[in-house]
């Protein structure tokens, strides 16, 4: 029985990466899938695999950095163990969304775009999630929450932050 050859990097998650890129012919314009699988195999799109993607591709690196900086779906590092992410389109912003991000920042003394210094939660920003009849809105670890006030949401991230993550199977 031939055992599995292991990827030049010593990394095998790399042969996956480059199953991906062979699936799409290494073409350019499957950047996007690409990178989604990326992100799904390593967590995240640390430089060195933004990089490689470009090299895979042929593409420049900034065209590869600068759709992964674009969406606000990619990670450019590793996220904290849950999420909440706050919606900032214009119904949200309005009804309140800005105090919430702020009474977040106070009380984890994190800033949104940072995960807390346990690893326990990522705070992060969108341009809508499409749930403007309950602004304002979060989506905490894929679930879409309502009309929040700023306690709501400090209450919600604590009760988070005490909540192992179930890894889906």
């Amino acid at each position: 029985m031939a055992q599995s050859q292991q990827h030049p990097s010593g990394d095998n998650r790399f042969k996956l990466l480059d199953r991906a890129i062979a699936k799409h012919q290494s073409r350019g314009d499957a950047l996007i899938e690409v990178l989604h699988v990326a992100q799904g195999i390593f967590g995240y799109l640390e430089n060195d695999l933004l990089v490689y993607v470009a090299q895979a591709l042929k593409l420049p690196l900034s065209r590869v950095y600068g759709v992964a900086t674009f969406y606000h779906f990619f990670n450019l590092k590793p996220n904290g163990e849950h999420t909440f992410v706050l919606c900032m389109g214009t119904a949200c912003y309005v009804k309140g969304a800005e105090q919430i991000q702020t009474a977040l920042e106070e009380h984890h003394q994190c800033k949104f775009g940072q995960t807390t210094k346990d690893n326990k939660v990522s705070f992060i920003t969108a341009r809508c999630v499409g749930s403007c009849g309950l602004a304002p809105v979060a989506v905490l670890d894929d679930v879409v929450v309502g009309k929040l006030t700023p306690e709501e949401s400090v209450r919600r991230v604590e009760q988070l932050k005490n909540t192992p993550r179930e890894v889906p199977v």
